[in-house]
C-alpha cells in the first residue's frame, strides 16, 4: 500500500533502504488541538503592538521560531529590523493570552499510535518551535510511557527554527544519533513539512487545520492524512511495508 511512496523517497534522497528507528512529532496542532488558540492569541497579540496577523498567517507561520515570525513580519509591514529581544518581549505577549485560554485536548489517535510506535521498538521524540516551557512539562506529563524528556526539542535547542532543516536534523541527533533514512517526521504544518523534507527524512502530513492538501503536498510530504486516528490504522502496514522496501 506504501511501497510506492518509500520508493520515491529513497530514489529522491538516493538512499539504498530505509529503516525507521525513531518518529518526531511536531506539538502544536499535531499532538495537540491548540492551533485555534495560537492563532487567537496571536492575532490578539499582534495588533496590540499594531501589526496586522490574519488566522491564516498564523497557521502559514506555524511551526517557525516565534521571534522569527515576528521579525519577519516587523520587516514586511514596517520596514524595519527588531531584535531578537524586542522580538522576544512582544512573543511573550502571545504567550500569555495564550495560556489565559482554554487548555488544548491531545488529539484523538496520539496515545494510540504512540502505543504502537513504542511497541515496535522505536523511538519517539517531539520537535516543536515552541519556546514556552509549561507546554514542555505538560508533555512531559501527558506522554511519560511514550517520550522521554531528554528526546524533546525545542526553540531554544537550534538558532535556526522551522523550515530550516536545523530542528529535524537536531531531532535525529539527540534521540540516538540516527540518519535521515532512520527517521519518520509527523507534521500539520507546511513550514514544519518543509523543515523535515528538507532534513532529508520520510515526512507524514497530518492535516487538522483549514489549509488544502495541496499546500501540504506542494512543500513535499511524502503521504498525507486527514487525522492521527487514520495514520494510526495504518501504522502496522507502513511499518511492515517501509522495512520490506
Amino acid at each position: 500500500m506504501f511501497e510506492n511512496n518509500i520508493r520515491e523517497y529513497l530514489k529522491k534522497h538516493n538512499f539504498e533502504s530505509f529503516r525507521p528507528k525513531v518518529v518526531l512529532f511536531d506539538m502544536d496542532g499535531t499532538l495537540y488541538n491548540s492551533m485555534p488558540n495560537h492563532a487567537q492569541a496571536w492575532q490578539e497579540a499582534m495588533k496590540s503592538f499594531g501589526l496586522d496577523m490574519s488566522e491564516a498567517d498564523a497557521y502559514a507561520t506555524e511551526g517557525m521560531r516565534g521571534v522569527e515570525t515576528i521579525r519577519n513580519m516587523v520587516r514586511e509591514q514596517w520596514g524595519r529590523d527588531i531584535g531578537e529581544t524586542e522580538a522576544q518581549k512582544m512573543y511573550n505577549v502571545k504567550g500569555k493570552l495564550f495560556h489565559q485560554m482554554p487548555l488544548a485536548p491531545v488529539f484523538d489517535g496520539v496515545l494510540g499510535i504512540m502505543k504502537k510506535i513504542k511497541d515496535s521498538g522505536l523511538t519517539i521524540g517531539v520537535v516543536t518551535g515552541s519556546a514556552q516551557k509549561l507546554l514542555f512539562q505538560r508533555l512531559v506529563d501527558d506522554f511519560h510511557d511514550y517520550l522521554d524528556p531528554k528526546n524533546i526539542i525545542t526553540a531554544y535547542s537550534n538558532k535556526r527554527g522551522k523550515p530550516a532543516p536545523d530542528p529535524f536534523l537536531s531531532g535525529l541527533r539527540l534521540t540516538g544519533n540516527y540518519k535521515p533514512w532512520e527517521g519518520i517526521v509527523v507534521e500539520n504544518a507546511p513550514m514544519g513539512v518543509k523543515s523535515g523534507v528538507a532534513a532529508q527524512i520520510f515526512t507524514i502530513a497530518i492535516n487538522t487545520g483549514p489549509l488544502p492538501d495541496q499546500t501540504l503536498i506542494d512543500e513535499g510530504a511524502n503521504l498525507i492524512f486527514p487525522a492521527m486516528t487514520a495514520f494510526s490504522d495504518v501504522w502496522d502496514e507502513f511499518f511492515n511495508d517501509a522495512n520490506q522496501t
